[in-house]
């Protein structure tokens, strides 16, 4: 670790107990990787497998500390962004009518594909993907026969 500062808030996070248990590992992968005192610091196999982590968390928390420091490295990530609905209540019972509805000829039952492709044929949307379907019908708790 670079800051003896940062050494010293670390300690008192973990023997504290002041975290989750996820900021908590965080900390002690910081500890262990500190060479200080003459001491070696572990490999990042070693404490991969002393905390049952992949040798991956280890790399990624020193990254994290190294560019973005200490807090980043110990608490959660914000979300960047929200995630927008991609059907408003409207289109949502458009396409839970659908699914209830007969199947195209050709067809025994409809398809996530199906329901898709016929919600932009009957412009309820302008594009919509399978998944989506598929969300909102598992929201829905709906089957499609």
């Amino acid at each position: 670790m670079a800051k003896s500062s940062d050494l010293l808030v670390v300690r008192d996070f973990v023997q504290n107990d002041q975290g989750s248990a996820k900021a908590l590992t965080h900390a002690r992968i910081l500890l262990k990787t500190d060479v200080a005192k003459g001491q070696p610091a572990w490999t990042d196999e070693t404490i991969s497998d002393a905390f049952d982590i992949s040798k991956a968390t280890v790399e990624r928390v020193r990254q994290i500390y190294v560019r973005q420091g200490l807090e980043a490295a110990l608490k959660r990530r914000t979300r960047s962004h929200e995630r927008t609905r991609r059907l408003d209540g409207k289109q949502e019972a458009h396409l839970i009518a659908l699914t209830c509805g007969e199947p195209p000829t050709g067809h025994e039952r409809w398809t996530l594909r199906l329901l898709a492709d016929r919600m932009v044929k009957l412009e309820y949307v302008d594009e919509l993907s399978h998944e989506t379907v598929r969300r909102t019908l598992k929201k829905m708790n709906s089957s499609r026969g």
